[in-house]
């Protein structure tokens, strides 16, 4: 029996627009995740202007704000380090970068700290919480506005946060002279988790960021971005990919798919053949999605997708370190695999240790095996990248 570590998990993604006519966001979205204490750290850094001299001041101060929060330094120090890093413009007035720091341990209890950011947003379900924010008294920059907010976090409970790209979006039109504005920004936020009340982190920053990039006209005047953190019931992924060692432990490895309570894919043929024998299945080729470089995806009963092995989870791989705009690439089994991937929380690895020989040479060591590597680079990148939690068995 296959089972999940714990019944909450929390689910952090972000989603971003450059400002029109850079190739570079000045804002920048870092995450930590420090698994011994199960605890996530996440800063939102706004750069004073745009391009490549905000993308360098915002990376400054959420590289520090990771650092000293990680380590458990005096609220106020960290503040004020950053603060001296990152003094003020001396034309503007204004700080060189602004950011919001969320801190969340296993127990549900979060710490935040804000400085020029748009206020953060703590809903339960689509009703937003009043939250009682206290000033930090910082002795040589008494001038400059920190807050800290501390609060314990319950399943069902976002925390929306964004740069002023999204309230400022549409500033000066005839309908948002004055932007879009913090309000109308929780009104919409509130509608659409109404519409789809377990909408993941991702599909919300990104609805968002969409939404404040449409209000510019699709040209942004600033950089957009915005980060949520949902605090939900685990969503459960089980990957099946490679035949086992002995033929004779075909039957449990079905029997592990059988049994397994959440969503199920399977990565290459022969192992789709297994399955299908041993549950006596029938497997039916997707043709709807067809693409030159990627081959076909297929279904089967209780199985969300199948595709086929290395070559497929290979380009999961480059997806997933490129990046998470994968919606925005043509929809094939990668693709497929890749997005259903993001969109769980905790994702059990079954990995057949039978050599292919068309892959590698029977002779050699199993650990040099192309698919036990490919599924240990995708776990790593989920786990460090995506704040995941996987868990890998050999059969």
């Amino acid at each position: 029996m296959i089972k999940t570590t714990r019944d909450f998990f929390l689910d952090v993604d972000s989603y971003q627009f450059c400002k029109y006519g850079q190739y570079v966001a000045g804002d920048v979205f870092l995450t930590h995740k420090i698994k011994e204490e199960n605890r996530v750290i996440a800063v939102l850094s706004d750069g004073l202007g745009s391009g490549i001299k905000a993308s360098v001041l915002a990376n400054i101060t959420a590289s520090m704000a990771l650092k000293y929060t990680s380590s458990y330094a005096d609220v106020t120090e960290t503040a004020e380090v950053i603060m001296e890093t990152l003094p003020v413009c001396a034309v503007r007035k204004i700080s060189y970068s602004t950011f919001t720091i969320v801190d969340i341990n296993s127990a549900g209890r979060v710490r935040i700290i804000e400085h020029g950011n748009p206020s953060f947003v703590l809903l339960r379900e689509t009703e937003p919480v009043e939250i009682p924010k206290t000033p930090l008294q910082l002795k040589k920059w008494h001038q400059r506005e920190v807050s800290i907010s501390e609060f314990d976090m319950h399943i069902g409970e976002r925390i929306i946060y964004y740069s002023d790209g999204v309230t400022q979006a549409g500033m000066g039109l005839y309908k948002y002279p004055l932007g879009w504005g913090e309000n109308d920004v929780i009104t919409n936020i509130k509608r659409w988790i109404g519409w789809e009340k377990a909408i993941s982190s991702h599909q919300l920053a990104r609805k968002i960021a969409i939404m404040a990039r449409q209000i510019d006209q699709y040209e942004p005047k600033d950089d957009i971005s915005c980060a949520v953190m949902y605090l939900r019931r685990p969503r459960c992924l089980l990957m099946v990919t490679g035949p086992p060692y002995s033929q004779a432990r075909d039957e449990e490895l079905a029997d592990l798919v059988k049994a397994f309570k959440g969503r199920k894919v399977i990565c290459g043929g022969t192992t789709a053949k297994i399955i299908s024998r041993e549950l006596d299945e029938e497997i039916q080729m997707d043709i709807d999605n067809l693409d030159p470089e990627v081959p076909p995806a297929s279904r089967m009963a209780g199985i969300e997708l199948i595709t086929e092995g290395t070559l497929t989870l290979g380009k999961v791989a480059e997806m997933l370190e490129r990046g998470p705009k994968i919606e925005s690439l043509r929809t094939n089994a990668a693709t497929m695999l890749a997005s259903i991937l993001l969109d769980s929380d905790v994702i059990h690895f079954i990995v057949g240790t039978r050599i292919n020989e068309a892959h590698q040479d029977p002779n050699l060591p199993v650990e040099l095996d192309i698919r036990r590597n490919i599924i240990k680079k995708i776990a790593t990148l989920l786990e460090e990248k995506y704040l995941k939690e996987t868990h890998k068995r050999f059969i």
